[in-house]
């Protein structure tokens, strides 16, 4: 069973620019798209970015232009590089599958945007 653990969250000022690292603890070159989500307090987790086996990406319109998600099948990781940061991008960061179901969720990482 792969595990996720997350990293790299902080507190930041409005524009600034933080880099999430998810690192898996098997390989995750055999899965096909993988994701980062995010959850606010009080809504829903979403999906705000994923990254397909042969590196085709999408994003959320909230987020597009300014995070942008990435992934090193030999580290077995996945990033997300997220610049231009805004109050609204506060959440826990969390990395899974797209969709998720087969691994289980890591702790997350937060993000906090304020100045």
């Amino acid at each position: 069973q792969v595990q996720l653990v997350e990293s790299g969250g902080g507190l930041v000022q409005p524009g600034g620019s933080l880099r999430l690292s998810c690192v898996a603890s098997g390989s995750i070159a055999s899965i096909n798209t993988m994701g980062w989500y995010r959850q606010a307090p009080g809504k829903q987790r979403e999906l705000v970015a994923l990254i397909d086996i042969g590196g085709n990406t999408n994003h959320a319109d909230t987020v597009r232009g300014r995070f942008t998600i990435s992934r090193d099948n030999a580290k077995n990781t996945v990033y997300l590089q997220m610049n231009s940061l805004k109050p609204e991008d506060t959440a826990v960061y969390y990395c899974n599958t797209v969709p998720w179901g087969t691994v289980g969720w890591g702790q997350g990482t937060q993000v906090t945007v304020s100045s």
